[in-house]
């Protein structure tokens, strides 16, 4: 799907807020993964992973940025609403994402390993499910990719 420039631009302004989150994830020593949840042209949710501080296996930045809307809206159905996440999504919030009926996906770079949309799986977009979004990948992906790189490259050298 084709953007205009003003759109374009406002993917990027999105996509900044859920860099923005991961630099606070890997701040606390987490994976810098970052999300933001934006509701009629307002950041409804924001995430960033918390798996290791909270010793939660679910605590994802998606995650945590469908908790937050769908607490500060009063429900669990998140219509018309777009998802921007700096890295692509694995099963598991790939699949809330369906069930909370967010319309719109967009996120920076693709996850070659465990990325459950556009890499393996096909979680929301797939015929099988009651729920199909608009996918968009690669807004600032080279600024999500290199964030995530030097997080584990740091880790390695520190081993």
């Amino acid at each position: 799907m084709a953007f205009c420039a003003t759109e374009m631009e406002s993917d990027e302004e999105y996509m900044r807020a859920a860099l923005a989150e991961a630099a606070a994830a890997e701040a606390a020593g987490e994976v810098p993964i970052g999300a933001v949840l934006l509701i009629e042209g307002e950041i409804r949710g924001r995430g960033h992973n918390l798996v290791i501080s909270t010793s939660d296996p679910t605590a994802h930045a998606e995650m945590m940025a469908i908790r937050d809307a769908a607490r500060r809206i009063g429900n669990y159905r998140l219509l018309r609403s777009t998802m921007y996440t700096t890295i692509e999504p694995c099963a598991m919030c790939a699949g809330a994402i369906v069930h909370s009926r967010i319309s719109r996906l967009v996120f920076g770079t693709r996850d070659p390993r465990a990325g459950a949309v556009l890499s393996h799986f096909g979680v929301c977009t797939t015929e099988f499910l009651n729920h199909r979004l608009i996918v968009e990948e690669g807004v600032l992906e080279s600024d999500c990719r290199s964030m995530v790189q030097s997080f584990f490259r740091n880790k390695r050298e520190q081993e």
